[in-house]
C-alpha cells in the first residue's frame, strides 16, 4: 500500500478551463467540416411541401396578380423564397447543429442571390417609369379637347341635377334600412356608393354590409338579399329586395369572407390581371353587377397606369366577362355600365397632362404653363354619361380657376372649357356665408350652365343632413349669389326658383344679365313637385306602381276603416313616410307623426283619419290607429 500523498499542486481553475475548452460548441469560424445531411432528397421535398403550404395561405391573402407589372407578385416571390430557406433549416435541423447550418447557409446562397436578382429587376422597373426620365410619355396618357361650354352645357337643367352629395344619400338609406324591420339590425349600408344614370335620372346605389362576423354567419348562406337605390333629385330611397326580383340574394360582395369575398373571387377567374376597385351598378333591368377595371401600366414595369378592359360580374351568380375598354366604349349593349374610370385615376392623368408637357424640370423650376386639377371634384349626368368635372387652377393652388375641365367616367373624353373664376371650394363657401345667420352648410357645388353664365349650384344642409334649401354661385365671380330656402319657399319647387331669381337678379347688378328673362328660364314649379307626388316606392322591390281606383266608401267625417291590402314606404327630406292602401287609396304619415305604422303588417284593420276635402291617389293622413 502506497502511503503516499497525491500531488496538490495545482491550480483549480486551470484544470476547469481545460475542461471547458473540451466540450465547449465550437465557434462557427472553427468548423472546418461542412456535413450533408442525410436523407436530403426527403428534406428538399418535405421543405418545398412547407413552403407551398405556406405560400397558398400567402396567396390567399394578399391575391397578387401574376404580371409582371405589379409590385404584389415580386412580394409575393420574395417570401416564397425566405420560407422556402427558413424550411429547408428546420427540417435539417440546422439550429440543432452547427455543422448542418455551415451546409444550409452555403446552399442558401442561391436563393439570397434570386432575391437579390428580383429587388434590382423591381428598382429598374421603377426607375425607368419616373417622371424624370419619362415625362413626355407621362403627358401623353390623356388626351384633352378644348370644347364650348355654352353649347354643351344648354341642355342641362337645374332641375335635373342632383341635390344632395354622397355623404347625405348614404344616411338617407341608412334612415331607410332602419324603417325595414326585415333588415333591421342585421345589415348596415355600405360607405361606398355609385352614381350611375339609371334611365337618365342621377341615383345613387350602394350595397348591403353585414352588420358584424355573427350576421354574417346567419345570413352569409342567402347572400345580401337588397341593395339601396337612391335617387339624387326627389331624394327618395328605395330598397330594391334581389330576392323577390331576381330569385337571390347578393353572394359576391366585398363584406364576404373566404371564396365570396369578391375581389378573391374575381382574383380566382383572372389570376393575370391588374385589378382596379369594383364599383357597384345596375344594369336598365336593375340587375347588380360589380363592374371591375382592368389596369395597365403602360411606362416601365410599374409607371402609367390606364384602363385596357372590363370584367362585369353577376353579384348574384358570380358569373364574369371580360370585354376590351374599345368595346366598352363603343358597345351599345354596354352602354349602361357609367363608371369604368375612377375619379382618381382621371385627375391623376390630367395632371401628368397639366404638368409635364414642357418636361420634367419645367414642372418643378420654371413652371411655364403648368396647371393641376383643383382640390375637390364631382359629377353631372351629360349625354347618358357620368362625368367628372374639376376646375384648373395654378401649380400653386390658388384661390381661383382659370377653366375646367370634364371626364367621361366611361370613355375617358377630356373636355377643357376656358373660363376664369372661383374653386369649387370658394364658391362653397360663398355660398355658405350667404346663409350663415341660419347655420346651413353647402354641399360640394355641380357646374351648370345659367343662359350661358357658368354657375355653381348647391344645396343647403342643415344638422340633420336634410336640404334646406338651394344656392347658385356665379363661377366667374363668388359674391355673385342667390339662395332660396324652404323654409321660406314652404315648396321645394319654389325654394328652386326662387334662389335662381335672386341668382339672376345678382347677375343684372353686375351688369352681366341685363338681357335674360327670368320666365325663358324659371321651370314650372307644378312639372317639379309631380314627379315627387305621384308614384310611391315598394319598401321591398322600389318599383313604382298606378294605385287602384278607391272605391269612394269612405265615412263623412274624414276617416276611413279598413283592411291595409298593400304598405310603401319612402325617405323624402330625411323623413321616413308611410303609405298605407285602404279600399283602393294610398294615405300617407310620417313616422314622427304616428309611430304605430311601424307596428303595421299587410292585414291589419285600421282607421285613417285625414281632411275629407282630400282628394286623389295619396292622401295625407292626421292619424292612423291599429283596430
Amino acid at each position: 500500500m502506497d502511503n503516499k500523498m497525491p500531488n496538490m499542486d495545482y491550480d483549480a481553475d486551470e484544470v476547469i478551463n481545460e475542461f471547458k475548452e473540451k466540450i465547449k460548441w465550437p465557434k462557427n469560424k472553427e468548423v472546418q467540416a461542412i456535413v450533408k445531411p442525410t436523407k436530403l432528397p426527403l428534406r428538399i421535398l418535405l421543405s418545398v411541401v412547407i413552403t407551398i403550404l405556406v405560400g397558398a395561405a400567402v396567396y390567399y391573402m394578399m391575391l397578387p396578380a401574376f404580371n409582371i407589372h405589379d409590385t404584389q407578385m415580386y412580394i409575393f416571390f420574395i417570401v416564397l423564397v425566405v420560407v422556402f430557406i427558413a424550411a429547408f433549416s428546420l427540417v435539417c435541423r440546422a439550429n440543432k447543429k452547427i455543422e448542418r447550418k455551415e451546409y444550409v447557409k452555403k446552399k442558401s446562397l442561391i436563393p439570397i442571390i434570386i432575391i437579390a436578382v428580383v429587388a434590382v429587376v423591381m428598382a429598374v422597373g421603377y426607375v425607368t417609369g419616373m417622371t424624370l426620365f419619362r415625362a413626355h410619355s407621362y403627358s401623353e396618357l390623356m388626351q384633352v379637347n378644348e370644347s364650348d361650354f355654352e353649347t354643351d352645357f344648354k341642355d342641362i337643367s337645374y332641375d335635373e341635377v342632383p341635390r344632395i352629395d354622397e355623404s347625405r344619400a348614404l344616411k338617407l338609406a341608412d334612415q331607410q334600412l332602419g324603417s325595414l324591420t326585415e333588415y333591421m339590425s342585421q345589415y348596415v349600408v355600405s360607405s361606398n356608393s355609385t352614381q350611375i344614370n339609371y334611365k337618365n335620372t342621377p341615383v345613387r346605389v350602394a350595397y348591403l354590409e353585414y352588420a358584424d362576423v355573427f350576421k354574417w354567419i346567419n345570413n352569409t348562406k342567402d347572400g345580401l338579399p337588397a341593395y339601396m337605390l337612391i335617387d339624387l333629385i326627389t331624394q327618395k330611397v328605395s330598397a330594391i329586395n334581389c330576392v323577390d326580383e331576381f330569385g337571390a340574394g347578393i353572394k359576391y360582395s366585398p363584406t364576404e369572407l373566404f371564396n365570396e369575398k369578391l375581389y378573391r373571387h374575381i382574383r380566382f377567374q383572372y389570376p393575370t390581371e391588374l385589378l382596379d376597385t369594383p364599383n357597384f351598378e345596375i344594369d336598365d333591368n336593375m340587375h347588380p353587377y360589380w363592374i371591375t377595371a382592368v389596369l395597365n401600366k403602360t411606362i416601365g414595369l410599374f409607371g402609367g397606369t390606364d384602363v385596357k378592359g372590363v370584367i362585369i360580374t353577376d353579384a348574384i351568380s358570380g358569373e364574369s366577362n371580360y370585354y376590351d375598354i374599345d368595346q366598352v366604349k363603343s358597345s351599345k349593349e354596354l352602354s349602361w355600365i357609367d363608371v369604368v374610370y375612377s375619379e382618381s385615376l382621371l385627375i391623376e392623368q390630367y395632371n401628368y397632362y397639366g404638368k409635364l408637357q414642357n418636361g420634367f424640370w419645367n414642372s418643378i423650376i420654371f413652371q411655364t404653363d403648368v396647371n393641376i386639377a383643383s382640390n375637390g371634384s364631382g359629377n353631372i349626368a351629360m349625354d347618358d354619361d357620368v362625368w367628372v368635372y374639376t376646375g384648373v387652377t395654378s401649380s400653386k393652388s390658388d384661390t381661383s380657376n382659370f377653366g375646367f375641365i370634364l371626364c367621361n367616367q366611361r370613355t375617358k373624353e377630356t373636355r377643357y372649357y376656358a373660363s376664369h373664376g372661383a374653386t369649387e371650394m370658394s364658391a362653397q363657401q360663398s355660398a355658405t356665408d350667404a346663409v350663415q345667420n341660419y347655420g346651413y352648410n353647402a354641399t360640394f357645388p355641380i357646374l351648370l350652365g345659367i343662359d350661358g353664365n357658368p354657375t355653381y349650384f348647391m344645396s343647403l344642409y342643415g344638422e340633420g343632413y336634410t336640404v334646406k334649401g338651394y344656392a347658385f354661385v356665379s363661377l366667374e365671380d363668388k359674391t355673385v349669389v342667390g339662395t332660396g330656402l324652404l323654409d321660406v319657399a314652404k315648396s321645394d319647387a319654389r325654394a328652386l326658383n326662387s334662389a335662381l331669381e335672386n341668382y339672376i337678379d345678382a347677375l343684372k347688378e353686375k351688369g352681366v344679365a341685363d338681357d335674360v328673362d327670368k320666365n325663358d328660364i324659371l321651370i314650372d314649379e307644378k312639372d317639379m313637385s309631380g314627379s315627387n307626388e305621384n308614384t310611391v316606392t315598394d319598401d321591398n322591390t322600389g318599383n313604382t306602381d298606378t294605385p287602384s281606383q278607391p272605391d269612394n266608401n269612405t265615412a263623412s267625417d274624414g276617416s276611413i276603416t279598413g283592411e291595409v291590402t298593400d304598405i310603401k314606404t319612402s325617405v323624402n327630406d330625411g323623413n321616413t313616410v308611410y303609405y298605407l292602401q285602404v279600399e283602393g287609396k294610398y294615405y300617407y304619415i310620417k313616422v314622427t307623426d304616428a309611430m304605430e305604422v311601424l307596428l303595421i303588417s299587410k292585414g291589419d284593420k285600421v282607421t285613417v283619419k285625414f281632411d275629407k276635402n282630400s282628394d286623389g291617389s295619396f292622401i295625407p293622413a292626421s292619424s292612423v290607429t291599429v283596430k
